[in-house]
């Protein structure tokens, strides 16, 4: 049982384990952010286009209510078209942004790529060499002789 829970601790802190926390965590916030969006500044404009229709208020009734003696027995049963919209929305908006935000990131790499690499090749110039590698340095040039 030991060994069960060492094995857990240490995947539990390894690092990929630790930023899909975090990505998660934020992905939640920012899932908010764009309902809130969708819900708040989207879809009133388009509900007024529409004629004044509020979304969440489209629905199709499958069975309707049944009342007795001024009580609910039955509840009514329909499809809230209007929210699925909505989300429908909410979905297109964050896969736009997560799109638009990975082409800008991969852009930067690219023009940051040549620079790095440069980066790397001066560090590799300026870093004095071990031992290991000054005789395995060595070895290479016997052998071509």
């Amino acid at each position: 049982m030991h060994k069960f829970f060492k094995e857990f601790k240490e995947f539990a802190v390894k690092g990929n384990v630790v930023d899909l926390a975090v990505a998660v965590i934020i992905g939640g916030a920012f899932g908010k952010i764009v309902t809130s969006l969708v819900n708040d500044i989207v879809m009133p404009p388009i509900g007024v286009l529409m004629g004044g229709i509020n979304f969440s208020d489209i629905k199709i009734i499958l069975r309707e209510a049944l009342v007795t003696n001024g009580e609910i027995v039955r509840p009514a049963l329909f499809l809230n078209i209007g929210n699925f919209l909505q989300n429908v929305l909410d979905f297109l908006i964050i896969a736009l942004t997560v799109f638009i935000a990975i082409k800008m990131m991969s852009r930067i790499k690219r023009k940051l790529e040549p620079v790095l690499i440069k980066e790397k090749a001066i560090e590799a110039k300026a870093a004095p060499l071990t031992k290991d590698q000054e005789l395995l340095m060595e070895i290479r040039d016997l052998l071509k002789k």
